[in-house]
Order: structure tokens, then C-alpha cells, then sequence
């Protein structure tokens, strides 16, 4: 009875969410590459103790925990083969950056610079990689632009932050993710007020994407990790999906816009930047709230690998003596009602990944 009961709930939930989201999307499928890709439930969490020192990241030790969490993902003998499990000369290779945090809590140029090599020796060349974030003013402050080799291109469809986001310059009019929730000043009978239009650089730009988010708090979704470094991070529209305390629809808005097929597809791998993060506060960096977990990790599985990272906040903040995430309540740092952290089971039961910790596999793995 529980069971049937069960079955009925999650079919009814998701018929719910077919009603009130819908796509325009259309994307080759059927592909082994892609979301949530040939490892399923595999995570691997390479530490390393000597990956920052003083606040900065060091090169070399970064290197390995790159080359030892390919090897470890792909089961490949060396790091080329690795990188061609996933990566194949003629690839054209956009990786999506996070610098949300600002230069404190930013993805690195040495993480950069090992991805930049791995891609290297699967046969793609610089003028093949295209580095991107959704706001070019954001990425510039953090000196993104800076740390690429000559013939690779930064881009990003919008210049700055605004509050309207409804600008379609820069996003594709073909491939969007409509939901019934818009903010506040805008049109509900204007489609663009009720759609999240993924960027070119996405659609038509490159053909295999590397995600690169940092592990962070966020107020609204709970957690900012693989999913929602996509979610917000593709598409226009978004903060009508937290514009207020109250109402934010995180929980629903993450897993839809990554189950667009044209975004499952080219998404294959992710790599989550763990050697500095935050527990509270975020997505912005807060410093009594950074902490040094000195960890990689690497996988193809979105929701695997946001459910480890949500584990991992939630064991530090009750180090701290803080509730976890999901029990959290508004504080002078954290706003919303109700951290949504459900955006990583809804994304498991729409097939994104693996959310069953029986299904979950941590791999990990001390270098120093």
C-alpha cells in the first residue's frame, strides 16, 4: 500500500510539473556522452593537502588531483586516456566557469590551466576551447579573461548583471525552458517573461561542455553545485525563479532547465571545485563562512555529485554547531524562507542522475 501510495505521489508530482513547465529544446539523443552520462552514481574526491597554501591555489598539486580524478573517473591507465574517454580531436569545448563568489571564491586559473592540458592531450586544440559565464562584467572582475592561452575565446551572453534579464541578445529563441512563474513588474501574457532562453555559446558554439562550479551555500536552492552552476548559469530570465524570499521556485526551475535535451547532450563532464568553499551565506563569499576542504571531485553524474556536495556542506555547518541545510531558518546572511535544496532529488526523479545513496558511489582518494 505504501509503495502504490508512493508510485502514485511521484506520478503525480511529476505530472504537475509537465503542466506548469514546459521546452522548446531538440538535441540528438540516445548518446552514451552527456547527462547523466556513461558513470552514473560514480563520484571521485581527490584530496590533497597541499592544493592551497596561504589562500592560494598551487599548480602542481592541482595538476595531479586533475589527472588522478580523471584516471580514477574513467578507469583509464593514464591521463590522456582519460581525457579521450570523454574528449576527441574535432571537439569544440566550452567550459562553463564560476565566478559568482567573486575573486574569493572563484574557479581558478590552475584548475583552468589542468583542464586546459587534459583537453590538450585528448586532441583538442586552444582555438577549440571556449571559456564562458553568463555575465561578461562578472567574470572580467575576477580576471577570467586573463588566465586563457593565446587562440582560446571568452565569452558571455549578457554584459552585466540587471534586474530584467528578459534581453534575448546573446540567447538562442529556439531552445527555451517556459514555467508559469514570473517576476514582478513583468508581463505574465508575454512569453519572454515566463521563458529562460539558453545561450548560443551553448547552442550552437560548442558541441561538449566541461561544468566548473565551486561548492557553495546558496540562500534560495540550498546548495550551488553542478546544478544549478547550469540551471543559472545557460539561460536568461532567472532570478524570477528566487526574486523574493518567498518566493522562490529553485526547487523546480534547476532540474527543468537542465533537463532541456540540447543542455543534457553536450554536458559531459563535471568538475567541482571543493578546494575552497562555503557553508553558509552564499552564493556570495562571506569569509566567516569559507572553509579549506582541499577536495576535488569529478564525475559525469550531476545529481550524484550535488548530493555529495550537499553532504559535505551539511557536515560542516553541524561541525559549527548549524542546522543543515534543509532545516535551516533566515538569518542575517541567509534570506529565504526555505532553502530548496529538493532541486537535486526532483533532478534524480526526472533522470538527471543517481539520488539513492545505494546508487552512489564515493570514490576517495588522499594524494598528500
Amino acid at each position: 500500500m505504501l509503495t502504490d501510495r508512493r508510485r502514485f505521489l511521484e506520478s503525480a508530482f511529476l505530472g504537475a510539473a509537465a503542466a506548469v513547465t514546459q521546452s522548446s529544446s531538440r538535441a540528438a539523443t540516445g548518446r552514451a556522452l552527456g547527462i547523466p552520462g556513461p558513470y552514473p552514481g560514480r563520484v571521485v574526491a581527490i584530496e590533497h593537502a597541499g592544493c592551497i597554501a596561504s589562500g592560494v591555489y598551487q599548480p602542481e598539486p592541482v595538476r595531479n588531483m586533475v589527472d588522478r580524478g580523471m584516471k580514477e573517473l574513467t578507469g583509464a591507465p593514464t591521463g590522456q586516456d582519460a581525457w579521450r574517454a570523454l574528449f576527441t580531436k574535432g571537439d569544440v569545448v566550452g567550459i562553463k566557469v564560476s565566478p559568482v563568489g567573486g575573486p574569493t571564491l572563484c574557479s581558478d586559473a590552475s584548475v583552468l590551466h589542468a583542464i586546459f592540458d587534459g583537453l590538450n592531450q585528448a586532441g583538442v586544440p586552444d582555438d577549440k576551447i571556449v571559456v564562458f559565464n553568463r555575465y561578461r562584467e562578472e567574470a572580467l572582475e575576477c580576471g577570467i579573461d586573463k588566465w586563457l592561452r593565446p587562440g582560446m575565446r571568452f565569452t558571455a551572453p549578457s554584459p552585466r548583471y540587471d534586474e530584467s534579464q528578459l534581453a534575448i541578445e546573446g540567447y538562442d529563441p529556439n531552445h527555451f525552458m517556459e514555467m508559469a512563474v514570473v517576476k514582478e513588474g513583468d508581463d505574465p501574457n508575454n512569453p519572454r517573461s515566463r521563458r529562460s532562453y539558453v545561450s548560443r555559446v551553448v547552442t550552437t558554439e560548442v558541441n561538449k561542455i566541461i561544468n566548473v562550479p565551486v561548492l557553495k551555500h546558496h540562500q534560495s536552492a540550498g546548495v550551488t553545485v553542478t546544478l544549478k552552476n547550469m540551471s543559472h548559469g545557460f539561460v536568461n530570465n532567472v532570478n524570477r525563479s528566487h526574486s523574493t524570499p518567498t518566493l522562490n521556485a529553485c526547487g523546480m526551475f534547476i532540474p527543468s532547465v537542465v533537463s532541456l535535451p540540447i543542455i543534457r547532450q553536450k554536458v559531459v563532464l563535471h568538475i567541482v571545485d571543493a578546494v575552497r568553499a562555503s557553508y553558509h551565506g552564499g552564493p556570495g563569499a562571506k569569509p566567516q563562512f569559507i572553509w579549506e576542504p582541499k577536495t576535488m571531485y569529478f564525475g559525469t553524474d550531476p545529481v550524484a555529485l550535488d548530493k555529495t556536495g550537499l553532504k559535505v556542506i551539511d557536515a560542516k555547518r553541524q561541525a559549527v554547531g548549524m542546522a543543515t541545510v534543509a532545516l535551516s531558518k533566515p538569518d542575517s546572511a541567509s534570506h529565504f524562507l526555505n532553502c530548496q535544496v529538493e532541486h537535486i532529488e526532483i533532478a534524480g526523479a526526472l533522470g538527471l542522475g543517481e539520488f539513492s545513496d545505494s546508487k552512489i558511489h564515493v570514490n576517495q582518494i588522499r594524494l598528500a
